[in-house]
Protein backbone atom coordinates (compact mmCIF):
# COMPACT_ATOMS: atom_id res chain seq x y z
CA UNK A 1 0.00 0.00 0.00
CA UNK A 2 1.32 3.43 -0.93
CA UNK A 3 1.97 5.82 1.92
CA UNK A 4 -0.02 9.04 2.19
CA UNK A 5 -0.50 11.85 4.68
CA UNK A 6 -3.67 13.39 6.11
CA UNK A 7 -3.84 16.86 7.63
CA UNK A 8 -6.28 17.56 10.42
CA UNK A 9 -6.67 19.60 13.58
CA UNK A 10 -4.11 18.94 16.33
CA UNK A 11 -5.84 18.70 19.70
CA UNK A 12 -3.20 17.26 22.01
CA UNK A 13 0.56 16.82 22.14
CA UNK A 14 2.95 14.04 21.26
CA UNK A 15 3.65 11.31 18.73
CA UNK A 16 2.41 7.74 18.59
CA UNK A 17 3.00 4.90 16.14
CA UNK A 18 0.72 1.90 15.86
CA UNK A 19 -1.90 -0.11 14.02
CA UNK A 20 -5.25 1.34 12.98
CA UNK A 21 -8.37 -0.05 14.56
CA UNK A 22 -11.52 1.18 12.84
CA UNK A 23 -14.48 1.72 15.11
CA UNK A 24 -17.88 1.99 13.54
CA UNK A 25 -20.82 3.30 15.59
CA UNK A 26 -22.04 -0.15 16.66
CA UNK A 27 -18.59 -1.09 17.94
CA UNK A 28 -18.51 1.89 20.27
CA UNK A 29 -21.18 0.34 22.46
CA UNK A 30 -18.90 -2.35 23.90
CA UNK A 31 -15.81 -2.21 26.05
CA UNK A 32 -12.43 -2.45 24.33
CA UNK A 33 -9.36 -3.68 26.16
CA UNK A 34 -6.50 -6.11 25.73
CA UNK A 35 -6.27 -9.15 27.99
CA UNK A 36 -2.96 -10.37 29.38
CA UNK A 37 -1.53 -13.44 27.65
CA UNK A 38 -2.13 -15.66 30.67
CA UNK A 39 -5.82 -14.64 30.68
CA UNK A 40 -6.50 -15.34 26.99
CA UNK A 41 -7.91 -18.84 27.42
CA UNK A 42 -10.22 -17.74 30.24
CA UNK A 43 -11.48 -14.98 27.92
CA UNK A 44 -12.01 -17.59 25.18
CA UNK A 45 -13.99 -19.67 27.69
CA UNK A 46 -16.10 -16.63 28.58
CA UNK A 47 -17.14 -16.22 24.94
CA UNK A 48 -17.76 -19.94 24.51
CA UNK A 49 -19.95 -19.94 27.62
CA UNK A 50 -21.94 -16.96 26.31
CA UNK A 51 -22.53 -18.73 22.99
CA UNK A 52 -23.65 -21.88 24.83
CA UNK A 53 -26.04 -19.85 26.99
CA UNK A 54 -27.62 -18.25 23.89
CA UNK A 55 -28.04 -21.75 22.42
CA UNK A 56 -30.00 -22.72 25.52
CA UNK A 57 -32.09 -19.54 25.33
CA UNK A 58 -33.05 -20.30 21.71
CA UNK A 59 -33.95 -23.88 22.62
CA UNK A 60 -36.13 -22.62 25.48
CA UNK A 61 -37.89 -20.12 23.24
CA UNK A 62 -38.50 -22.88 20.66
CA UNK A 63 -39.88 -25.23 23.28
CA UNK A 64 -42.21 -22.54 24.65
CA UNK A 65 -43.72 -21.58 21.27
CA UNK A 66 -47.52 -21.91 21.46
CA UNK A 67 -49.15 -24.41 19.06
CA UNK A 68 -50.77 -21.61 17.05
CA UNK A 69 -47.53 -19.65 16.58
CA UNK A 70 -46.74 -18.74 12.96
CA UNK A 71 -44.42 -21.28 11.35
CA UNK A 72 -42.11 -18.41 10.37
CA UNK A 73 -41.16 -17.92 14.03
CA UNK A 74 -39.79 -21.42 14.27
CA UNK A 75 -37.97 -20.96 10.99
CA UNK A 76 -36.31 -17.79 12.23
CA UNK A 77 -35.21 -19.54 15.41
CA UNK A 78 -33.71 -22.31 13.29
CA UNK A 79 -31.81 -19.74 11.25
CA UNK A 80 -30.44 -18.08 14.38
CA UNK A 81 -29.39 -21.46 15.79
CA UNK A 82 -27.57 -22.27 12.55
CA UNK A 83 -25.82 -18.89 12.61
CA UNK A 84 -24.79 -19.46 16.20
CA UNK A 85 -23.26 -22.83 15.25
CA UNK A 86 -21.44 -21.51 12.20
CA UNK A 87 -17.64 -21.47 12.66
CA UNK A 88 -17.59 -17.83 11.54
CA UNK A 89 -19.41 -17.02 14.81
CA UNK A 90 -18.53 -19.88 17.12
CA UNK A 91 -14.82 -20.17 16.27
CA UNK A 92 -13.46 -17.15 14.37
CA UNK A 93 -13.88 -14.66 17.28
CA UNK A 94 -12.00 -17.09 19.53
CA UNK A 95 -9.01 -16.83 17.20
CA UNK A 96 -9.26 -13.03 17.33
CA UNK A 97 -8.92 -13.26 21.13
CA UNK A 98 -5.95 -15.62 20.85
CA UNK A 99 -4.12 -13.67 18.12
CA UNK A 100 -4.92 -10.07 19.03
CA UNK A 101 -5.57 -10.38 22.78
CA UNK A 102 -8.93 -8.61 22.35
CA UNK A 103 -11.53 -8.98 25.09
CA UNK A 104 -14.48 -11.20 24.14
CA UNK A 105 -16.95 -8.39 23.31
CA UNK A 106 -14.44 -6.60 21.11
CA UNK A 107 -13.46 -9.82 19.30
CA UNK A 108 -17.10 -10.64 18.58
CA UNK A 109 -17.92 -7.15 17.27
CA UNK A 110 -14.79 -7.19 15.09
CA UNK A 111 -15.88 -10.47 13.50
CA UNK A 112 -19.50 -9.35 13.07
CA UNK A 113 -18.39 -6.18 11.31
CA UNK A 114 -16.24 -8.21 8.92
CA UNK A 115 -19.18 -10.53 8.16
CA UNK A 116 -21.57 -7.59 7.74
CA UNK A 117 -19.23 -6.02 5.19
CA UNK A 118 -19.24 -9.28 3.20
CA UNK A 119 -23.04 -9.42 3.22
CA UNK A 120 -23.24 -5.82 1.98
CA UNK A 121 -21.52 -6.93 -1.23
CA UNK A 122 -24.04 -9.72 -1.99
CA UNK A 123 -26.30 -8.85 -4.92
CA UNK A 124 -29.22 -11.07 -3.92
CA UNK A 125 -31.61 -8.97 -1.79
CA UNK A 126 -32.80 -11.87 0.36
CA UNK A 127 -29.31 -13.07 1.23
CA UNK A 128 -28.09 -9.52 1.81
CA UNK A 129 -30.85 -8.96 4.34
CA UNK A 130 -29.68 -11.96 6.36
CA UNK A 131 -27.05 -9.60 7.78
CA UNK A 132 -29.74 -8.50 10.23
CA UNK A 133 -30.03 -12.07 11.54
CA UNK A 134 -26.29 -12.21 12.19
CA UNK A 135 -26.41 -8.91 14.03
CA UNK A 136 -29.37 -10.03 16.14
CA UNK A 137 -27.54 -13.21 17.15
CA UNK A 138 -24.47 -11.13 18.03
CA UNK A 139 -26.59 -8.81 20.16
CA UNK A 140 -27.84 -11.81 22.16
CA UNK A 141 -24.27 -12.96 22.79
CA UNK A 142 -23.17 -9.45 23.74
CA UNK A 143 -25.96 -9.15 26.30
CA UNK A 144 -24.72 -12.30 27.99
CA UNK A 145 -21.09 -11.18 27.80
CA UNK A 146 -21.79 -7.76 29.25
CA UNK A 147 -23.40 -9.41 32.23
CA UNK A 148 -20.17 -11.31 32.90
CA UNK A 149 -17.69 -8.57 32.00
CA UNK A 150 -15.04 -7.64 34.51
CA UNK A 151 -13.62 -4.18 35.17
CA UNK A 152 -11.16 -2.93 32.59
CA UNK A 153 -7.59 -3.92 33.44
CA UNK A 154 -4.91 -1.32 33.89
CA UNK A 155 -2.63 -0.50 30.98
CA UNK A 156 0.27 -2.89 31.08
CA UNK A 157 3.82 -2.08 30.07
CA UNK A 158 4.77 -2.08 26.39
CA UNK A 159 6.64 -5.36 26.56
CA UNK A 160 3.44 -7.12 27.67
CA UNK A 161 1.45 -5.89 24.68
CA UNK A 162 1.45 -6.28 20.91
CA UNK A 163 1.68 -3.21 18.65
CA UNK A 164 0.02 -0.01 19.86
CA UNK A 165 -3.56 0.44 18.65
CA UNK A 166 -4.90 3.72 17.29
CA UNK A 167 -8.65 4.37 17.18
CA UNK A 168 -9.96 5.55 13.82
CA UNK A 169 -13.62 6.60 13.84
CA UNK A 170 -16.12 8.99 12.35
CA UNK A 171 -16.49 10.56 15.79
CA UNK A 172 -16.22 9.48 19.40
CA UNK A 173 -18.58 10.77 22.07
CA UNK A 174 -17.28 11.85 25.49
CA UNK A 175 -18.83 8.75 27.08
CA UNK A 176 -17.13 6.50 24.52
CA UNK A 177 -13.81 8.25 25.10
CA UNK A 178 -14.02 7.50 28.81
CA UNK A 179 -14.15 3.74 28.25
CA UNK A 180 -10.87 3.94 26.33
CA UNK A 181 -8.89 5.64 29.11
CA UNK A 182 -5.89 3.77 30.46
CA UNK A 183 -6.56 0.71 28.33
CA UNK A 184 -5.50 -0.45 24.89
CA UNK A 185 -5.39 2.66 22.73
CA UNK A 186 -2.49 5.08 22.32
CA UNK A 187 -3.97 7.52 19.79
CA UNK A 188 -7.21 8.84 18.30
CA UNK A 189 -8.04 9.82 14.71
CA UNK A 190 -11.53 11.12 13.88
CA UNK A 191 -13.26 12.53 10.84
CA UNK A 192 -15.23 15.05 12.85
CA UNK A 193 -14.54 17.36 15.80
CA UNK A 194 -12.73 20.61 16.46
CA UNK A 195 -9.91 21.83 18.68
CA UNK A 196 -12.22 22.10 21.69
CA UNK A 197 -14.72 19.36 21.05
CA UNK A 198 -15.10 17.06 24.02
CA UNK A 199 -13.18 14.34 22.20
CA UNK A 200 -10.29 16.78 22.05
CA UNK A 201 -10.64 17.76 25.70
CA UNK A 202 -10.66 14.17 26.93
CA UNK A 203 -7.70 13.17 24.73
CA UNK A 204 -5.70 16.03 26.23
CA UNK A 205 -6.68 15.02 29.73
CA UNK A 206 -5.52 11.48 29.01
CA UNK A 207 -2.28 12.75 27.48
CA UNK A 208 -2.97 10.73 24.33
CA UNK A 209 -1.99 12.03 20.85
CA UNK A 210 -5.02 12.83 18.71
CA UNK A 211 -5.91 14.50 15.44
CA UNK A 212 -9.54 15.36 14.63
CA UNK A 213 -11.48 16.99 11.79
CA UNK A 214 -9.86 14.85 9.09
CA UNK A 215 -13.04 14.61 7.02
CA UNK A 216 -12.84 11.09 5.58
CA UNK A 217 -9.97 9.39 7.38
CA UNK A 218 -12.19 6.48 8.46
CA UNK A 219 -12.90 5.75 4.79
CA UNK A 220 -9.31 6.07 3.58
CA UNK A 221 -7.62 4.16 6.40
CA UNK A 222 -8.01 0.40 6.47
CA UNK A 223 -8.04 -1.99 9.41
CA UNK A 224 -4.52 -2.71 10.73
CA UNK A 225 -2.82 -0.04 8.61
CA UNK A 226 0.32 1.29 10.25
CA UNK A 227 -0.23 4.89 11.34
CA UNK A 228 1.88 7.71 12.74
CA UNK A 229 0.09 10.48 14.63
CA UNK A 230 2.02 13.72 14.98
CA UNK A 231 -0.46 15.57 17.14
CA UNK A 232 1.77 18.64 17.40
CA UNK A 233 1.48 19.22 13.65
CA UNK A 234 -1.99 17.71 13.13
CA UNK A 235 -0.58 15.10 10.74
CA UNK A 236 -1.50 11.44 10.30
CA UNK A 237 0.86 9.37 8.15
CA UNK A 238 -0.79 6.24 6.73
CA UNK A 239 1.30 3.18 5.79
CA UNK A 240 4.59 5.01 6.41
CA UNK A 241 7.82 3.56 4.98
CA UNK A 242 10.40 2.30 7.48
CA UNK A 243 12.60 5.38 7.09
CA UNK A 244 9.68 7.61 8.16
CA UNK A 245 8.90 5.35 11.12
CA UNK A 246 12.55 5.55 12.20
CA UNK A 247 12.43 9.37 11.96
CA UNK A 248 9.35 9.58 14.17
CA UNK A 249 10.73 7.08 16.66
CA UNK A 250 13.74 9.37 17.06
CA UNK A 251 11.40 12.32 17.62
CA UNK A 252 9.46 10.28 20.17
CA UNK A 253 12.67 9.63 22.07
CA UNK A 254 13.52 13.35 22.11
CA UNK A 255 10.03 14.23 23.36
CA UNK A 256 10.20 11.57 26.05
CA UNK A 257 13.55 12.91 27.25
CA UNK A 258 12.16 16.47 27.35
CA UNK A 259 9.08 15.28 29.24
CA UNK A 260 11.21 13.54 31.85
CA UNK A 261 13.19 16.74 32.29
CA UNK A 262 10.00 18.74 32.77
CA UNK A 263 8.73 16.23 35.33
CA UNK A 264 11.57 17.26 37.63
CA UNK A 265 9.69 20.54 38.13
CA UNK A 266 6.58 18.92 39.62
CA UNK A 267 7.49 19.82 43.21
CA UNK A 268 8.75 23.30 42.30
CA UNK A 269 6.28 26.14 43.07
CA UNK A 270 5.06 27.99 39.97
CA UNK A 271 6.58 31.41 40.77
CA UNK A 272 7.48 33.97 38.13
CA UNK A 273 10.88 35.61 38.00
CA UNK A 274 9.42 38.69 39.66
CA UNK A 275 8.01 36.67 42.55
CA UNK A 276 4.33 36.19 41.58
CA UNK A 277 2.99 32.76 42.52
CA UNK A 278 0.53 31.11 40.12
CA UNK A 279 -1.74 28.29 41.26
CA UNK A 280 -1.64 25.45 38.74
CA UNK A 281 -4.68 23.21 39.12
CA UNK A 282 -5.85 20.08 37.30
CA UNK A 283 -9.01 19.26 35.38
CA UNK A 284 -10.28 15.75 36.10
CA UNK A 285 -13.15 13.59 34.84
CA UNK A 286 -13.16 10.73 37.35
CA UNK A 287 -12.05 10.45 40.99
CA UNK A 288 -9.14 8.19 40.08
CA UNK A 289 -7.68 11.06 38.01
CA UNK A 290 -6.92 12.94 41.23
CA UNK A 291 -3.88 10.80 42.00
CA UNK A 292 -2.36 11.61 38.61
CA UNK A 293 -3.08 15.30 39.19
CA UNK A 294 -1.25 15.22 42.50
CA UNK A 295 1.64 13.32 40.95
CA UNK A 296 1.91 15.96 38.19
CA UNK A 297 2.31 18.71 40.78
CA UNK A 298 -1.20 20.21 40.82
CA UNK A 299 -1.95 22.32 43.89
CA UNK A 300 -5.61 21.36 43.63
CA UNK A 301 -8.41 20.36 41.28
CA UNK A 302 -9.77 23.37 39.46
CA UNK A 303 -12.46 21.44 37.60
CA UNK A 304 -13.99 18.06 38.42
CA UNK A 305 -16.30 17.39 35.47
CA UNK A 306 -18.96 15.48 37.39
CA UNK A 307 -21.03 14.67 34.29
CA UNK A 308 -18.79 11.73 33.50
CA UNK A 309 -20.23 9.98 36.55
CA UNK A 310 -23.64 10.23 34.88
CA UNK A 311 -22.76 9.19 31.33
CA UNK A 312 -22.44 5.80 29.66
CA UNK A 313 -24.46 4.04 32.36
CA UNK A 314 -26.65 1.88 30.10
CA UNK A 315 -27.43 -1.37 31.84
CA UNK A 316 -27.03 -0.03 35.38
CA UNK A 317 -29.86 -0.69 37.79
CA UNK A 318 -30.06 3.07 38.32
CA UNK A 319 -29.74 5.12 35.15
CA UNK A 320 -28.50 8.03 37.25
CA UNK A 321 -25.87 7.65 39.97
CA UNK A 322 -27.31 7.56 43.46
CA UNK A 323 -26.33 10.00 46.19
CA UNK A 324 -24.11 7.32 47.73
CA UNK A 325 -22.32 6.67 44.45
CA UNK A 326 -21.69 10.35 43.92
CA UNK A 327 -20.64 10.92 47.51
CA UNK A 328 -18.12 8.08 47.29
CA UNK A 329 -16.67 9.49 44.04
CA UNK A 330 -16.34 13.04 45.37
CA UNK A 331 -14.95 11.81 48.70
CA UNK A 332 -12.33 9.67 46.94
CA UNK A 333 -11.17 12.63 44.85
CA UNK A 334 -10.98 14.90 47.91
CA UNK A 335 -9.03 12.34 49.92
CA UNK A 336 -6.64 11.72 47.02
CA UNK A 337 -5.78 15.44 46.90
CA UNK A 338 -4.59 15.31 50.53
CA UNK A 339 -5.90 18.64 51.74
CA UNK A 340 -5.66 20.53 48.46
CA UNK A 341 -8.89 22.14 47.21
CA UNK A 342 -11.21 20.28 44.86
CA UNK A 343 -13.63 22.31 42.75
CA UNK A 344 -16.59 20.18 41.66
CA UNK A 345 -18.65 21.43 38.76
CA UNK A 346 -22.32 20.58 39.07
CA UNK A 347 -23.85 18.45 36.34
CA UNK A 348 -23.12 19.93 32.90
CA UNK A 349 -25.04 17.88 30.35
CA UNK A 350 -26.75 18.72 27.10
CA UNK A 351 -25.32 19.77 23.72
CA UNK A 352 -22.51 17.29 22.95
CA UNK A 353 -22.81 15.60 26.36
CA UNK A 354 -26.33 14.10 26.49
CA UNK A 355 -27.15 11.69 29.28
CA UNK A 356 -28.40 9.34 26.59
CA UNK A 357 -28.98 9.40 22.85
CA UNK A 358 -32.58 10.58 23.23
CA UNK A 359 -31.79 13.65 25.33
CA UNK A 360 -32.25 17.15 23.99
CA UNK A 361 -33.11 16.17 20.44
CA UNK A 362 -33.52 19.75 19.25
CA UNK A 363 -32.07 21.81 16.42
CA UNK A 364 -29.32 23.46 18.45
CA UNK A 365 -28.83 21.74 21.81
CA UNK A 366 -25.95 24.10 22.71
CA UNK A 367 -28.59 26.80 23.12
CA UNK A 368 -31.14 24.58 24.80
CA UNK A 369 -31.74 22.79 28.09
CA UNK A 370 -28.24 22.21 29.40
CA UNK A 371 -26.03 22.68 32.46
CA UNK A 372 -27.69 24.70 35.26
CA UNK A 373 -30.87 25.08 33.20
CA UNK A 374 -31.22 21.30 33.17
CA UNK A 375 -30.45 21.01 36.89
CA UNK A 376 -32.98 23.65 37.91
CA UNK A 377 -35.62 21.88 35.84
CA UNK A 378 -34.72 18.59 37.54
CA UNK A 379 -34.55 19.78 41.18
CA UNK A 380 -34.41 16.31 42.75
CA UNK A 381 -31.46 15.30 40.59
CA UNK A 382 -29.74 18.59 41.45
CA UNK A 383 -30.50 18.29 45.15
CA UNK A 384 -29.09 14.77 45.22
CA UNK A 385 -25.83 15.96 43.70
CA UNK A 386 -25.56 18.94 46.03
CA UNK A 387 -26.08 16.71 49.08
CA UNK A 388 -23.32 14.38 47.85
CA UNK A 389 -20.91 17.27 47.27
CA UNK A 390 -21.65 18.79 50.68
CA UNK A 391 -21.14 15.45 52.42
CA UNK A 392 -17.74 15.08 50.73
CA UNK A 393 -16.68 18.52 51.98
CA UNK A 394 -15.88 17.19 55.45
CA UNK A 395 -12.95 15.25 54.02
CA UNK A 396 -11.11 18.30 52.66
CA UNK A 397 -11.65 21.70 51.04
CA UNK A 398 -14.39 21.52 48.39
CA UNK A 399 -15.72 24.30 46.16
CA UNK A 400 -18.96 24.15 44.15
CA UNK A 401 -18.74 25.46 40.57
CA UNK A 402 -21.99 26.12 38.70
CA UNK A 403 -21.93 26.06 34.87
CA UNK A 404 -23.72 28.34 32.41
CA UNK A 405 -25.24 30.80 34.85
CA UNK A 406 -26.64 33.74 32.91
CA UNK A 407 -29.51 35.31 34.86
CA UNK A 408 -29.70 36.74 38.36
CA UNK A 409 -32.65 34.48 39.21
CA UNK A 410 -30.57 31.43 38.24
CA UNK A 411 -27.94 32.45 40.77
CA UNK A 412 -30.62 32.96 43.43
CA UNK A 413 -32.34 29.61 42.70
CA UNK A 414 -28.98 27.80 42.77
CA UNK A 415 -28.06 29.31 46.15
CA UNK A 416 -31.51 28.42 47.47
CA UNK A 417 -31.02 24.81 46.36
CA UNK A 418 -27.65 24.66 48.09
CA UNK A 419 -29.23 26.04 51.27
CA UNK A 420 -32.03 23.47 51.01
CA UNK A 421 -29.45 20.68 50.73
CA UNK A 422 -27.69 22.06 53.82
CA UNK A 423 -30.94 22.19 55.77
CA UNK A 424 -31.73 18.56 54.91
CA UNK A 425 -28.28 17.42 56.02
CA UNK A 426 -28.56 19.40 59.26
CA UNK A 427 -31.91 17.76 59.97
CA UNK A 428 -30.27 14.35 59.46
CA UNK A 429 -27.23 15.28 61.61
CA UNK A 430 -24.90 14.76 58.65
CA UNK A 431 -21.75 16.86 58.75
CA UNK A 432 -20.60 19.17 55.95
CA UNK A 433 -18.61 22.37 55.46
CA UNK A 434 -21.15 25.09 56.17
CA UNK A 435 -18.84 27.72 54.66
CA UNK A 436 -18.31 25.88 51.38
CA UNK A 437 -17.39 28.28 48.56
CA UNK A 438 -19.74 28.62 45.60
CA UNK A 439 -18.62 29.99 42.26
CA UNK A 440 -19.86 30.50 38.72
CA UNK A 441 -18.45 29.52 35.39
CA UNK A 442 -18.25 32.49 33.07
CA UNK A 443 -18.89 30.90 29.69
CA UNK A 444 -21.78 32.91 28.25
CA UNK A 445 -21.09 36.45 26.97
CA UNK A 446 -24.11 37.71 28.94
CA UNK A 447 -22.38 36.61 32.14
CA UNK A 448 -19.13 38.35 31.24
CA UNK A 449 -21.10 41.53 30.47
CA UNK A 450 -23.01 41.50 33.77
CA UNK A 451 -20.27 40.63 36.25
CA UNK A 452 -21.49 42.91 39.11
CA UNK A 453 -24.41 40.58 39.84
CA UNK A 454 -21.98 37.63 39.97
CA UNK A 455 -19.26 39.10 42.17
CA UNK A 456 -21.88 40.38 44.63
CA UNK A 457 -23.44 36.96 45.26
CA UNK A 458 -20.67 34.41 44.70
CA UNK A 459 -17.26 33.55 46.15
CA UNK A 460 -15.22 32.99 43.00
CA UNK A 461 -15.36 32.88 39.20
CA UNK A 462 -13.91 30.40 36.74
CA UNK A 463 -13.85 31.11 33.01
CA UNK A 464 -14.73 28.23 30.71
CA UNK A 465 -12.98 29.54 27.64
CA UNK A 466 -14.12 26.73 25.34
CA UNK A 467 -17.81 27.61 25.60
CA UNK A 468 -17.14 31.35 25.96
CA UNK A 469 -15.40 31.33 22.59
CA UNK A 470 -18.11 29.13 21.07
CA UNK A 471 -20.92 31.41 22.16
CA UNK A 472 -19.13 34.70 21.53
CA UNK A 473 -18.03 33.80 18.00
CA UNK A 474 -21.19 31.78 17.19
CA UNK A 475 -19.13 28.70 16.29
CA UNK A 476 -20.02 25.09 17.07
CA UNK A 477 -16.79 23.91 18.64
CA UNK A 478 -17.44 20.33 17.55
CA UNK A 479 -17.92 21.23 13.87
CA UNK A 480 -14.73 20.73 11.88
CA UNK A 481 -16.13 22.76 8.97
CA UNK A 482 -15.98 25.99 10.98
CA UNK A 483 -13.01 25.03 13.16
CA UNK A 484 -10.80 27.53 11.31
CA UNK A 485 -12.99 30.35 12.64
CA UNK A 486 -12.47 29.30 16.27
CA UNK A 487 -9.96 31.75 17.75
CA UNK A 488 -8.95 32.14 21.36
CA UNK A 489 -7.15 35.40 20.56
CA UNK A 490 -10.06 37.11 18.83
CA UNK A 491 -10.22 40.69 20.16
CA UNK A 492 -13.71 40.08 21.60
CA UNK A 493 -12.46 37.10 23.61
CA UNK A 494 -9.47 38.99 24.97
CA UNK A 495 -11.71 41.88 26.00
CA UNK A 496 -14.12 39.56 27.84
CA UNK A 497 -11.24 37.88 29.65
CA UNK A 498 -9.78 41.21 30.68
CA UNK A 499 -13.16 42.49 31.87
CA UNK A 500 -13.71 39.37 33.98
CA UNK A 501 -10.32 39.26 35.69
CA UNK A 502 -10.49 43.02 36.36
CA UNK A 503 -13.97 42.72 37.91
CA UNK A 504 -12.77 39.90 40.15
CA UNK A 505 -9.71 41.85 41.23
CA UNK A 506 -11.85 44.89 42.03
CA UNK A 507 -14.30 42.80 44.06
CA UNK A 508 -11.54 40.90 45.81
CA UNK A 509 -12.61 37.46 44.60
CA UNK A 510 -10.41 34.99 42.68
CA UNK A 511 -10.88 34.38 38.97
CA UNK A 512 -9.53 31.19 37.40
CA UNK A 513 -9.39 29.87 33.85
CA UNK A 514 -10.37 26.21 33.46
CA UNK A 515 -10.89 26.07 29.69
CA UNK A 516 -8.49 25.11 26.93
CA UNK A 517 -6.62 28.43 26.96
CA UNK A 518 -5.23 27.62 30.42
CA UNK A 519 -3.28 24.68 29.02
CA UNK A 520 -1.95 26.43 25.91
CA UNK A 521 1.67 27.31 26.59
CA UNK A 522 1.60 29.92 23.83
CA UNK A 523 -0.86 31.94 25.92
CA UNK A 524 0.58 31.46 29.40
CA UNK A 525 2.40 34.79 29.60
CA UNK A 526 -0.59 36.61 28.15
CA UNK A 527 -2.96 35.20 30.77
CA UNK A 528 -0.80 35.72 33.84
CA UNK A 529 0.18 39.15 32.51
CA UNK A 530 -3.54 40.02 32.30
CA UNK A 531 -3.87 39.18 35.99
CA UNK A 532 -4.95 35.53 36.15
CA UNK A 533 -3.41 33.74 39.11
CA UNK A 534 -5.19 30.37 38.81
CA UNK A 535 -4.96 28.15 35.74
CA UNK A 536 -6.61 24.74 35.57
CA UNK A 537 -5.76 22.22 32.84
CA UNK A 538 -5.25 18.51 32.10
CA UNK A 539 -2.57 17.18 34.43
CA UNK A 540 -0.37 16.15 31.49
CA UNK A 541 0.08 19.82 30.53
CA UNK A 542 1.11 21.09 33.97
CA UNK A 543 4.91 20.68 33.67
CA UNK A 544 5.17 22.62 30.39
CA UNK A 545 2.99 25.47 31.69
CA UNK A 546 5.00 25.58 34.91
CA UNK A 547 8.24 25.89 32.97
CA UNK A 548 6.82 28.85 31.03
CA UNK A 549 5.81 30.53 34.30
CA UNK A 550 9.23 30.02 35.86
CA UNK A 551 10.77 31.71 32.81
CA UNK A 552 8.39 34.69 32.87
CA UNK A 553 8.89 38.18 34.26
CA UNK A 554 5.36 39.58 34.37
CA UNK A 555 6.36 43.23 34.56
CA UNK A 556 8.36 42.97 31.36
CA UNK A 557 5.31 41.49 29.59
CA UNK A 558 3.08 44.46 30.35
CA UNK A 559 3.96 46.71 27.37
CA UNK A 560 3.05 43.90 24.93
CA UNK A 561 -0.14 43.02 26.81
CA UNK A 562 -1.32 46.61 26.88
CA UNK A 563 -0.86 46.84 23.11
CA UNK A 564 -2.77 43.57 22.65
CA UNK A 565 -5.71 44.78 24.73
CA UNK A 566 -5.82 48.12 22.93
CA UNK A 567 -5.76 46.59 19.46
CA UNK A 568 -8.49 45.11 17.32
CA UNK A 569 -6.08 44.33 14.49
CA UNK A 570 -5.31 40.57 14.33
CA UNK A 571 -1.89 41.25 12.79
CA UNK A 572 -0.91 43.45 15.73
CA UNK A 573 -2.18 40.92 18.25
CA UNK A 574 -0.22 38.12 16.57
CA UNK A 575 2.92 40.21 16.44
CA UNK A 576 2.75 41.22 20.10
CA UNK A 577 2.02 37.65 21.20
CA UNK A 578 4.99 36.47 19.20
CA UNK A 579 7.17 39.02 20.95
CA UNK A 580 6.02 37.67 24.28
CA UNK A 581 8.13 34.67 23.32
CA UNK A 582 5.68 31.86 23.99
CA UNK A 583 8.26 29.10 24.35
CA UNK A 584 9.49 29.66 20.81
CA UNK A 585 6.20 28.54 19.28
CA UNK A 586 4.99 30.45 16.24
CA UNK A 587 1.30 31.30 16.51
CA UNK A 588 -0.86 30.27 13.61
Amino acid sequence: MASFTLQGIPVSRGITIGRAHLLRPAALDVEHYLVAQEEVESEVLRLQSAIAQVHKELQTIWADLPPDAPTELGAFLDVHALILSDPMISEAPLEVIRIRNYNAEWALVTQIEALSAQFDEIEDDYLRERKADIQQVAERILKVLMGSAQHLPHQASDDERPANLIVVARDISPADMMQFRNVAFTGFVTDEGGPNSHTAIVSRSLGIPAVVGLGNASELIEQDDWLIIDSDAGVVVVAPPSIVIDYYRDRQAVLLKARKKLNRLKKTPAITQDGIEISLLANIELPQDAAAALEAGAVGVGLFRSEFLFMGRTGHEHVLPTEEEQFAAYRDAVLAMKGRPVTIRTLDVGADKPLDTTDHNILNPALGLRAIRYCLQEPQLFLTQLRAILRASVFGPVHILVPMLTHSFEIDQTLEMIEKAKQELRAENIKFDDKILVGAMIEVPAAALSLPMFVKKLDFLSIGTNDLIQYTLAIDRADHEVAHLYSDIHPAILQLLHMTVSAGEKAGIPVAICGGMAGDVRLTRLLIGMGFRELSMPAALLPEIKQAILNTHIESCQPHIKKILRSFDPAVIHDELSQLGMAGVTLQ
